[in-house]
């Protein structure tokens, strides 16, 4: 419902936008991508985790056609400042980075649940983590720990498996940052001088001239319509900034209801895999909001999000039909006709014999 209110608030504000034709078609594809959520809701809650299975397969496609990329032509897969993009479809290297890092954690936690085997496991996370590595994004990396260390946290006390995972991966970890701490610090600053670092790669800046531009006061409450997420040709780089730009204050309301109601649904979820992987996905797409675009338009992120969603909602009941035998449907009818003659006296009694005919009475499962 939130994101069906931000799509018919994004088309009300694109249709009288300054670029009508550029926001309208980012506002109608917008309502389209939540309507196809909408057709996915039967889906949520079911046991087998249909929706994760399948957004699995999607990034472990695209993932797959990225190092294929990398095998045929190395030159133009790190054609973009030395970072691993897409060679056969073009892919932004943060977007492989994004589609990696979800699924390195989410193998990861299916694997200390005993969902997926080892060797399926130690596939993905090896070839995701390669990935990760040559993309040179910190926003994925970032995201990907903070969510991993939060979703086993939520594990740690009912998995012996969880628990054993954690103090390897601490010690593994203390070990590599002793060994090879300064090919990390190089790998993390990416050739930057602090001062670059401290501005995140120059967005601050952006952001100030955002928050610095006055609007009058409806742009301010419904923003200016769906745009490229640039501000006067520089990128945002900000889900947060982009949507107060694009959809002012409402946006923000909205995207703030729909983050705080996915962790309060967390929050208050039995313990296991399911909520492990709702809030992993979470906290993910918190993370990379701050520094990169998407919850405001039809987005990677926000299919994650309804994954997470589909995670935490109950698996919804079925009316089911059991196989009655005679003598209970014998019983039964015999009952109620004891009833009606009770409620009726003076009239006789009847009898009927249904042996060998098969009734089926409704239950709920």
């Amino acid at each position: 419902m939130l994101l069906s209110t931000m799509a018919v608030a994004a088309l009300a504000v694109s249709l009288h936008s300054e670029f009508f034709v550029g926001s309208t078609y980012r506002a109608v594809r917008l309502v389209g991508f939540v309507t196809c959520l909408w057709l996915l809701t039967p889906w949520w809650g079911r046991s087998d985790l249909v929706l994760l299975r399948c957004h699995r397969v999607c990034l472990g496609a695209i993932v797959a056609s990225v190092v294929v990329g990398l095998a045929l032509s190395p030159g133009k897969a790190f054609s973009t400042n030395g970072r691993l993009g897409g060679a056969l479809w073009p892919i932004p290297p943060t977007q492989v980075a994004h589609y990696s890092a979800v699924l390195l954690g989410t193998s990861v936690i299916l694997w200390m649940c005993r969902v997926i085997t080892g060797r399926h496991a130690v596939v993905l996370i090896l070839v995701a983590a390669a990935v990760i590595v040559g993309t040179h994004t910190r926003t994925a990396l970032l995201g990907l720990l903070i969510g991993l260390v939060v979703a086993t946290g939520s594990l740690f006390l009912g998995h012996a498996r969880v628990r054993r995972t954690a103090v390897w991966t601490l010690v593994a970890g203390l070990a590599a940052g002793a060994l090879f701490a300064g090919p990390a610090i190089d790998w993390l600053s990416r050739g930057q001088s602090a001062e670059d670092a401290a501005q995140l790669t120059g967005r601050t800046k952006v952001w100030d001239s955002v928050s610095q531009t006055g609007r009058p006061l409806v742009r301010e409450i419904f923003g200016n319509g769906l745009s490229n997420k640039s501000f006067e040709g520089l990128p945002v780089d900000s889900g947060w900034v982009a949507t107060f730009v694009d959809l002012g204050w409402l946006g923000i309301a909205i995207q703030t209801s729909m983050m705080l109601l996915l962790l309060l649904m967390a929050i208050t979820r039995v313990r296991g895999p399911r909520r492990a992987l709702a809030l992993f996905l979470i906290l993910y797409c918190i993370v990379a909001s701050i520094t990169e675009t998407g919850l405001g338009d039809a987005s990677p992120y926000l299919l994650d999000l309804v994954v997470a969603a589909s995670l935490l909602v109950s698996e919804p009941r079925r009316l089911g039909w059991r196989p009655v035998t005679a003598q209970g449907a014998n019983t039964e009818l015999h009952q109620r006709h004891s009833l009606k003659t009770t409620s009726r006296p003076g009239v006789g009694s009847a009898s009927a014999d249904f042996t060998g005919t098969p009734t089926r009475t409704p239950r709920r499962i």
